[in-house]
């Protein structure tokens, strides 16, 4: 992956906060999207559930 486009995407954890601080890297058309922030639901494998995942860089 081009190092210039990657951006972090960092879990906030679950209800109780646990699995805090888990990252995904993932890229991003800064063209298109720079305003946005991204905020997903990926699987978090620290606490086996799928959980919300922020932009941060």
């Amino acid at each position: 992956m081009s190092q210039d486009k990657l951006i972090k995407m960092v879990s906030q954890g679950d209800e109780t906060g646990a699995g805090k601080g888990h990252v995904y890297y993932t890229r991003k058309n800064k063209k298109k999207l720079a305003e946005h922030k991204f905020e997903f639901k990926k699987f978090n494998p620290l606490v086996r559930k799928h959980t919300v995942y922020k932009e941060k860089k």
